[in-house]
């Protein structure tokens, strides 16, 4: 069994330099903002009426159900704790870890990979395969908060054996797990368009234009379905990228014209403003 378990909180950056693995139990919790991160996120759901948006697709999640998210998406978890207490695993994995732990012949990003075909976000699981993954992931929670003989060996050796059973259950998964939305094609489409057109004009009239919809029924389908405004997700998608490329080492007076800021200031205020520090001083710290 694993140990007692923590509550909610707002912190999205990692203590440890590799992985972190959570364990959080809430019988209240606030709203989270849309979000991204800098590493891999993979959730475990143990309990709860959970519903979770990642990027245009909303999905209904099942106890013992497994999310997969990568680097780029933007995603935002919608509760109910009043039917039932909220209980999950949530580790985090910097990517530079699995690719070190993976070899020649066993690339272990893939399915967390979007740009794999076979990859998807949600992974529905046999009663074994929760029970693999349970106890994995609570082996590795006790190794990380104990001071045991080993206890520099065995989490890395069992991160590895849950992220090679997760890679297997994703293999033999032989249809993608449908989203709960209706009506979402057109709101796919507009967030894969802004995937790939951030750094030009983009506007909610533009791509009400561009997709022949109503701009008011655009506003409304997205909202509804991503869970904030066209408006605020270019931004966060725009900053998203910025903070990438500069993580790549690209200069911060260069990434704002590239990621489709009107001048260097706008960019700075958003910035600032997104993650609590400059772009010069977030892209000083990755170098």
């Amino acid at each position: 069994m694993p140990k007692e378990p923590a509550s909610f909180d707002t912190r999205q950056i990692m203590k440890r330099p590799d992985f972190e693995l959570q364990y959080k139990r809430d019988s209240y919790l606030k709203k989270v903002n849309l979000h991204h991160h800098d590493f891999y996120e993979i959730f475990f759901l143990i309990s709860g009426d959970v519903t979770y948006t990642i990027e245009s697709k909303l999905y209904k999640v099942e106890p013992g159900d497994i999310l997969l998210i990568s680097p780029r998406e933007l995603h935002q978890v919608h509760i109910r704790p009043e039917r039932e207490v909220y209980e999950r695993y949530v580790l985090w994995v910097d990517p530079k870890a699995i690719r070190r732990l993976s070899t020649k012949h066993t690339d272990l990003t893939l399915c967390m990979d979007p740009s794999c075909p076979r990859y998807r976000n949600q992974l529905h699981m046999t009663p074994e395969d929760q029970r693999r993954i349970y106890e994995t992931m609570s082996k590795l929670y006790g190794e990380l908060t104990d001071a045991d003989f080993g206890g520099e060996l065995m989490p890395e050796c069992l991160l590895t054996l849950l992220l090679v059973e997760i890679n297997r259950i994703a293999q033999r998964e032989t249809a993608p797990v449908e989203d709960v939305t209706r009506g979402s094609q057109v709101v796919s489409e507009v967030v894969e368009y802004i995937s790939h057109h951030y750094g030009e004009s983009l506007s909610l009239e533009e791509l009400a234009d561009h997709f022949y919809v109503s701009k008011y029924h655009l506003s409304h389908e997205f909202n509804r379905l991503v869970g904030t405004s066209v408006h605020r997700y270019i931004m966060k998608k725009r900053l998203q990228i910025a903070r990438s490329l500069m993580a790549q080492g690209v200069k911060p007076s260069h990434v704002w014209t590239e990621c489709g800021f009107g001048d260097y200031t706008g960019f700075y205020r958003a910035f600032k403003a997104e993650y609590g520090v400059t772009p010069r001083e977030f892209a000083r710290s990755v170098r």
